[in-house]
């Protein structure tokens, strides 16, 4: 049932997909209600730069949002639970990027736990937040919280149709996108999958080839790349080292940072932050995942990505004559140990 209006009407079909997406999450903190707090939404209305920004959250929302809000002119501070940003990313990687955000000025409180936000007379939100070094309160004339994305299920009634969801809400789908009730698929973000728009295209492509032509493809086998928006960019494609180590497999990791002797082209840019990162199958020398943190690092990632859709093994990208002077380029030096 659908209502619009006020008008209550009953639709049915033979099948029925569910794309609703997601929307900013809102934490159950103290004395936030009270507080006009900025979402990733809210924040791209604004008609002036904050002059004090505080982030809660240093995920990929949280980060990006920090550094351009600071290359605006914000004094920018970004407050974090875990002890490092970016809490999936491998430590070195983490800390790599935190230090060239901090080096521009951003500063980065980590292990804060935020026990209350207040409001004060003059719109300025207040922080409460304890890390090891004790308890703290900090204000700022703007409070942006990034701290991930929630479903958009409440309004479906979907107990109803007997649709089964995860604890946070988000729709429970197998690999071919279909719910546990026949004739309903759930597609893109509220189907608890990658958040990116790329993996919800692909999603519609699983739906088009399984459900209207003679394809049998799921999400099982793909590789989904991300990248953060940062200066300089971070791009991932596949496992990364701890998440390899946890499954136990057999690996070997290459690291080797961005320098004019790595990647030529960092001479000419100027541009020598960062590292690349690759963790390999011991046994088969095939490419497990990728990691890069460097200029132009999210058109780095889709060669990386290509061959490890392909099969073929890292010797295959550490021999490859790749143009000169360009960032790829620096994939000969990651696997030269090979």
């Amino acid at each position: 049932m659908v209502q619009n209006d006020g008008v209550v009407r009953q639709l049915t079909s033979k099948r029925i997909f569910i794309d609703t997406g997601t929307q900013p999450a809102i934490p159950d903190l103290t004395g936030l209600p009270d507080v006009p707090f900025l979402t990733s939404d809210s924040i791209q209305k604004l008609n002036a730069v904050p002059s004090r920004l505080l982030v809660l959250g240093a995920g990929y929302v949280g980060l990006e949002f920090a550094q351009m809000m600071h290359r605006f002119g914000s004094k920018v501070t970004v407050l974090e639970r875990s002890g490092q940003i970016l809490s999936r990313e491998d430590a070195e990687v983490a800390e790599t990027l935190a230090n060239c955000l901090l080096r521009e000025g951003i500063e980065i409180q980590l292990n804060a736990t935020v026990e209350q936000v207040r409001r004060f007379s003059d719109d300025q939100a207040g922080i409460t937040f304890r890390t090891p070094k004790g308890k703290q309160e900090w204000t700022g004339s703007h409070l942006l919280v990034a701290l991930g994305r929630a479903p958009v299920t409440q309004d479906l009634d979907l107990p109803a149709a007997g649709v089964e969801t995860t604890a946070n809400g988000f729709i429970k789908v197998n690999d071919r996108l279909e719910t546990n009730i026949p004739g309903i698929w759930a597609i893109g973000d509220v189907s608890g999958g990658p958040q990116f728009t790329h993996a919800s295209l692909d999603d519609f492509r699983i739906l088009r080839d399984n459900v209207f032509g003679n394809g049998s493809r799921s999400r099982s086998d793909r590789y989904v790349p991300s990248t953060l928006f940062t200066d300089p960019e971070l791009a991932h494609v596949g496992l990364t080292e701890k998440e390899a180590v946890a499954r136990g497999l057999e690996i070997r990791v290459l690291q080797v940072p961005i320098t004019p002797l790595t990647v030529p082209r960092a001479r000419t840019t100027g541009q020598m932050d960062g590292l690349l990162k690759a963790t390999i199958e011991k046994s088969t020398q095939r490419i497990l995942g990728c990691t890069i943190l460097a200029a132009e690092a999210g058109e780095m990632i889709g060669t990386v990505q290509a061959f490890m859709i392909a099969g073929m093994p890292a010797t295959k990208l550490r021999d490859a004559v790749l143009s000169h002077p360009t960032m790829v380029e620096g994939f000969n030096a990651l696997f030269a140990a090979l």
